[in-house]
């Protein structure tokens, strides 16, 4: 009988906090270009409609990075 065939294999490390953070802060980065590259290129929006959205989107992703960093 084998002793080590019911033992479990060892848990997979987890990220560091600092880990952690920064792949958050990179998904948040990437979203925010693809967001903005959305409306940039947007055939139907007028300049006025695209400066409001991005207005909006500058303002949403400084709360998100400000949260970010302060759950450091």
């Amino acid at each position: 009988m084998n002793a080590y065939g019911q033992r479990r294999p060892p848990v997979p490390p987890h990220p560091s906090k600092g880990q952690l953070t920064s792949s958050k802060s990179q998904e948040l980065a990437q979203r925010y270009n693809r967001e903005k590259k959305l409306i940039l290129n947007h055939p139907l929006a007028t300049k006025k409609m695209k400066r409001d959205q991005l207005r909006a989107l500058n303002e949403r992703y400084a709360n998100e990075k400000r949260l970010l960093r302060s759950a450091r």
